[in-house]
């Protein structure tokens, strides 16, 4: 479930603000939208909470073996080129994109889109908006992102300028040419 309070223009939060408040409301799993609406969304259920962990070990264990890149899990943020500041349930970033950031950019909801996203559908989550999330992503610059729907165990494949490639059932997926190599078993996951 997911509640969106409007706050803009009443109360408009920098970057610094905005990150502020999340810490001083830890407890809640909280994103902005472009236009400023807060997305607070209640944490994933136990099994897509595991499933999720899964997906991150595997996307670890290749990021590790790999070395060309740097991997985060769902409580990382990042604060896209169009103002949102998201976080994607798994995502990477080349390394020589993360090292062009500051330090003092790293300690915080870093400005930057991941190259790869994965958000993976939660029995509540709406489906419309993590579409829209997804095209977001790749309207930021994010090169490949997956969305996977447990209860349809569909994948959903976002690319830069190309349609949604949907695939029904796989039993892998690779992350062919951005993540080379990489290839995530969906037996773990579904």
């Amino acid at each position: 479930m997911t509640i969106v309070l409007q706050i803009s223009p009443v109360w408009e939060m920098s970057a610094d603000s905005f990150f502020d408040f999340c810490q001083l409301n830890s407890h809640l799993r909280i994103e902005r939208t472009a236009t400023g609406e807060l997305m607070i969304m209640s944490p994933a259920g136990s099994e897509t909470g595991n499933r999720n962990f899964k997906l991150i070990q595997q996307l670890a264990n290749w990021t590790d073996r790999d070395g060309s890149g740097i991997g985060f899990d769902s409580s990382a943020g990042f604060t896209l080129p169009n103002g949102s500041t998201r976080s994607p349930d798994a995502s990477w970033i080349k390394l020589t994109k993360w090292n062009s950031l500051s330090a003092q950019q790293k300690t915080k909801f870093a400005p930057i889109c991941p190259d790869f996203v994965v958000e993976l559908r939660s029995p509540s989550d709406n489906l419309k908006m993590l579409q829209d999330k997804m095209q977001e992503y790749i309207d930021n610059g994010v090169s490949l992102g997956w969305l996977i729907d447990r209860t349809t165990r569909q994948v959903h494949i976002y690319t830069p300028n190309s349609e949604v490639n949907s695939l029904d059932n796989p039993q892998t997926i690779s992350g062919e040419p951005i993540l080379s190599g990489f290839v995530l078993d969906l037996a773990k996951i579904w």
